[in-house]
């Protein structure tokens, strides 16, 4: 496969963060390019990278993705100038719009405009890296600025942004060094990559100036239906439960009965329905999920998709270690 593989991280799933450190330490010697974890509710993701880091030599380095109303931007910009410290060079900062229920419910701010905020974030953050400074006067920052008090690096860390709907893309193109996008089907894809060019070619720049690696999250286990079932009910509670964006975004590529029905499942709390009501076409179409040879066969086309540098393989809810262990070791063999 010529696309590089990406390790997605949940931290839930770990006790401690140095038990991310050693998930990390595998991934590398499996042959994984890089390594990238979220941040909700749960850890800050700051230490649990820096342990990563300090286990690994050559591993990349990724967030995916911190909220801009979660940090300022000058923060933001001391987080990605330390973290690239940490790891000698090979830290990405990941940026995304994040959504109301952390904004509102954990962050206590409202969700206020937040492609524009997500672009100036962006903003103050390079101000940072090429002036060593974060003044700015925007719309929603005005910043009058005091200098870094160390020597920027001369290649300061690139900036991925997560996003999903067509004009959000359009600014990654336009002001993202990478896209991570997630829960499309090759042909949604392939259509919000014309959006990302677009937005490319406003700051004179190609597709192949980003790093493109979407995110998917699947299962490789030798009991097919025993993955599929997982698989199913995790792409199903993100359709229907996990904000409005994902069911969105799959609606508008094409499967808008679905996810009505898998919400109206969710409004009575009823996750068994909410599986059943996700088709068998669409669980293919979203997820790598069945048994290792399959789970490989599906990342290897997925990867192959032009203008993909990478696929970000995550795992979905209730993957044992074992499992988890299966799916990394069926997949790595496509490096």
């Amino acid at each position: 496969m010529n696309a590089d593989l990406d390790l997605l991280v949940q931290l839930n799933d770990y006790e401690r963060p140095q038990d991310v450190a050693e998930r990390a330490v595998q991934a590398e010697e499996l042959g994984f390019d890089r390594i990238t974890v979220g941040e909700t509710t749960g850890w800050n993701i700051v230490p649990v990278l820096t342990l990563a880091a300090d286990r690994t030599d050559e591993l990349g380095i990724t967030n995916d993705v911190i909220s801009p109303f979660g940090r300022s931007p000058a923060m933001l910009a001391q987080t990605a100038l330390t973290l690239h410290e940490a790891s000698e060079g090979r830290f990405r900062l990941g940026l995304g719009p994040s959504s109301p229920a952390i904004t509102e419910r954990w962050h206590g701010l409202e969700f206020d405009r937040p492609l524009r905020r997500t672009r100036e974030t962006i903003e103050v953050i390079r101000s940072v890296y090429e002036n060593g400074n974060p003044a700015y006067e925007g719309d929603i920052f005005d910043i009058a600025g005091l200098n870094y008090e160390r020597e920027v690096p001369e290649n300061p860390p690139p900036i991925d942004l997560g996003t999903l709907g067509p004009k959000a893309t359009e600014m990654a193109g336009r002001f993202g060094d990478g896209w991570a996008p997630q829960m499309f089907t090759k042909e949604g894809l392939e259509e919000r990559l014309e959006d990302l060019s677009r937005g490319a070619e406003l700051a004179d720049k190609t597709v192949d100036d980003l790093r493109v690696a979407p995110i998917v999250r699947g299962i490789a286990s030798e009991d097919r239906e025993l993955a599929r079932r997982k698989a199913r009910g995790t792409i199903a509670f993100m359709l229907g439960a996990y904000g409005p964006y994902y069911g969105d975004s799959v609606a508008e590529q094409g499967y808008p009965e679905v996810v009505e029905n898998i919400r109206a499942a969710w409004q009575d709390r009823d996750t068994e329905r909410m599986a059943a009501e996700l088709p068998e076409e669409l669980l293919d179409e979203l997820a790598p999920a069945g048994t290792p040879d399959e789970v490989r066969e599906w990342v290897e086309s997925y990867g192959e998709i032009d203008g993909v540098d990478a696929v970000r393989v995550g795992f979905v809810n209730e993957t044992t270690e074992d499992e988890k262990v299966t799916t990394m070791e069926a997949v790595a063999d496509l490096m």
